[in-house]
């Protein structure tokens, strides 16, 4: 699944070519890619189509265009999207060809989504481009949402003009690369859970846009294993894990993410290449890099964790 920096690194993509564009038209091929829309396709249409995307924001893993209408004024909705396991969001051109990738493929695990096939959605807009919505698994998916004020009234998200967010995007939490995250407070969170310390990296109405990779690579940097109830940790050490995970995030959106196979690309079909930076995310029986002893893999709670059994020694 796209975790925050691989979105971070689409949102980037779309900002410059969709921002300030108008919607002509919505060609839906797939209606299972609208089943969050209240009142279906039509309601779709009535709510884009002459609306200006005037702003692109992500939180965490969700992603929503601001929308004005003909006569410049806020509608008061937001057009919202998440990636799921598998989706693609793709910038066509104007003779309507998808954009391929400059470089190498992505090493692929399995079939890569066939951009006719798997495409479930398409944004027509008014300079001839198309955004293309492809989705193989179809966990993804796009709705409009009325907007509402973010709780603590500060930016709603990355891109964002004001504290104005879609409702259906109210109950995530800031993420790490949000400016007005409040890392202390998050920390004294996690002390007060008695969870698995990954479990509540997870959560994402306690910190968003963190996934299985990028919680394994945080808590091996902070020395600290998965399992590790919250109530165990120290602010310090809450802190740490906090930091660590911003720092690699950081990292990665630095070189477009981290693909494993061809379903995570950005808006241009381009792989991220964090993949080859992990310390310990899909490391199995690799030395440790810092210690050198065999690093594990377990499954917890349903999802694989990878970990140093001598860096990261249990805590209870």
């Amino acid at each position: 699944m796209p975790e925050l920096p691989e979105v971070e690194v689409v949102r980037r993509g779309l900002a410059p070519r969709t921002v300030g564009r108008t919607v002509t038209d919505v060609e839906l091929l797939d209606a299972r890619i609208i089943r969050r829309q209240h009142g279906g396709i039509d309601r779709l249409r009535a709510g884009l189509v002459g609306s200006t995307l005037t702003a692109v924001v992500r939180r965490g893993k969700f992603l929503w265009w601001r929308l004005a209408d003909p006569d410049g004024a806020e509608t008061g909705e937001a057009l919202m999207g998440h990636l799921g396991m598998s989706g693609q969001l793709r910038i066509a051109t104007a003779d309507g060809a998808t954009v391929t990738p400059g470089g190498p493929p992505a090493p692929s695990e399995g079939p890569a989504p066939d951009p006719q096939r798997h495409r479930r959605l398409s944004l027509h807009l008014d300079d001839g481009t198309r955004v293309d919505l492809i989705d193989q698994r179809l966990f993804g998916g796009v709705w409009t949402s009325p907007l509402v004020e973010a709780a603590d009234g500060a930016l709603a998200g990355v891109g964002s003009p004001d504290a104005l967010l879609p409702e259906g995007a109210s109950h995530i939490a800031r993420d790490l690369l949000d400016p007005a995250v409040d890392l202390g407070a998050i920390a004294r969170t996690l002390r007060a859970r008695r969870s698995a310390v990954k479990a509540l990296l997870l959560n994402q109405e306690i910190v968003s846009g963190i996934g299985n990779i990028y919680a394994d690579e945080a808590l091996w940097s902070a020395r600290t294993r998965y399992d590790t109830p919250g109530t165990a940790l120290s602010q310090r050490r809450a802190l740490a894990i906090l930091r660590a995970a911003r720092e690699v995030m950081e990292r990665a959106l630095a070189v477009g993410g981290t693909s494993f196979d061809a379903l995570y690309v950005n808006v241009d079909g381009r792989s991220g290449y964090f993949a080859r930076s992990l310390n310990a995310y899909g490391r199995e029986g690799e030395p440790c890099p810092r210690c050198g002893r065999l690093l594990r893999r377990v499954i917890y709670q349903g999802r694989s964790s990878h970990f140093c059994p001598r860096c990261q020694r249990r805590t209870m």
